[in-house]
């Protein structure tokens, strides 16, 4: 769920901007899933930009607020988010932690690293949504040991139905800076992308497993 369209077209536009984002209709990317994609999207870049992962992490800080007042604790997904979460965390003047994918298999075998005691409130940050399972699954492991997840915020989505279907089958709410309907709208009215090049872009999203360049 976008919270500001204002902050979506701005998002999408910095994204785009320092290349976080990268649309490519016509040259392909691979991913690691297999698939043929014309967008690739890596938002740690946001990392390397002081004005930008200030302008990130002061609206995260602002939704987050505003939909939920303070947590107990800010969470991230690792590896992709620790970095805008702990600076969320530190904006807000809260305790972080980060969920690994898995226990470690050595030492104490965490998978939650940073202190989280049962029932505090957690609001857990991402940096990027595709079918949503990773980000499901460190909500998972912080249920487990007994968190009382809010929700969720990310910096962004494709918005796959896949995705959509898994926040709600967990009942968990997502809230995204930006999302790609933002994003091809923004890239449109900056001359970005063509209009035939949008429509690709629109295409693929319907079904990117199958998707054909």
């Amino acid at each position: 769920m976008i919270l500001n369209k204002e902050t979506a077209k701005k998002t999408a536009e910095l994204l785009l901007q320092i290349k976080a984002i990268k649309l490519q209709p016509q040259e392909p990317f691979n991913w690691a899933s297999g698939w043929k994609s014309p967008i690739y999207c890596d938002n740690r870049i946001i990392l390397s930009y002081p004005t930008i992962r200030n302008y990130v992490r002061e609206h995260f800080a602002r939704q987050i607020e505003e939909k939920y007042g303070k947590p107990d604790v800010i969470a991230a997904v690792a590896t992709g988010a620790i970095g805008i979460g702990m600076l969320v965390a530190e904006y807000l003047s809260l305790p972080f932690a980060y969920v690994r994918p898995e226990p470690k298999g050595h030492g104490r075998q965490n998978q939650i690293e940073g202190n989280l005691e049962e029932g505090q409130t957690v609001v857990v940050i991402e940096d990027l949504i595709s079918t949503g399972n990773s980000s499901l699954n460190a909500v998972k492991a912080l249920k487990e040991a007994g968190a009382n997840v809010k929700g969720m915020f990310a910096i962004f989505t494709y918005g796959f139905d896949t995705s959509v279907e898994n926040f709600e089958k967990l009942s968990i709410e997502l809230h995204t800076l930006s999302d790609y309907e933002h994003l091809l709208e923004t890239a449109q009215n900056t001359n970005y992308i063509n209009t035939e090049e949008a429509g690709i872009l629109r295409k693929w999203r319907e079904d990117p497993a199958n998707w054909k360049p």
